[in-house]
């Protein structure tokens, strides 16, 4: 005879619930590793949705800010900032550019329509493209979101 081994199993019994085991360990190991993923894709959610309500919620209050900032810029302007009211000012300035608002719109600009908002129209020879000749009251944004477009005078060629 050749050499042949055959396996004996001394309990088929056993045999059969070693590989029942095993099926129900491979079964069990794979609904674990997907509630892991579950749960893993929930927290990333939950952060994200909480991260977005912050955004929104800043975003709402420097939206209230916005009359207050606009009334210093023009005190600026005129000179009317002087003393403490020009600390509490600064500050008040200092505060929403640390938290992340931003102003902007200048003049000499292409005009954008979905930065800029047009009040005043004119046409001249001495632009090739619409451009911001004025800036009337300034826009913001928070995190790439615009809050405010900014109010401008735009030039056409004419």
């Amino acid at each position: 005879m050749a050499d042949e081994t055959i396996d004996i199993v001394a309990d088929p019994v056993e045999a059969l619930q070693s590989e029942s085991v095993e099926s129900d360990l491979a079964v069990l190991t794979a609904d674990l590793q997907r509630l892991q993923a579950e749960y893993m894709n929930y927290r990333k959610r939950v952060e994200r949705d909480r991260s977005v309500s912050q955004e929104v919620a800043v975003g709402g209050v420097l939206n209230e800010l916005l009359p207050v900032l606009d009334d210093l810029d023009r005190a600026r302007a005129h000179g009317e900032l002087e003393g403490g009211f020009k600390s509490v000012a600064d500050q008040l300035t200092n505060a929403v550019v640390r938290v992340g608002l931003e102003q902007f719109g200048e003049m000499g600009s292409v005009f954008d329509p979905h930065q800029h908002e047009a009040l005043l129209h004119s046409t001249s020879a001495e632009v090739s493209k619409p451009t911001v000749t004025a800036i009337l009251q300034p826009g913001y944004r928070f995190k790439n979101r615009i809050l405010r477009p900014a109010r401008v005078a735009v030039t056409d060629p004419e």
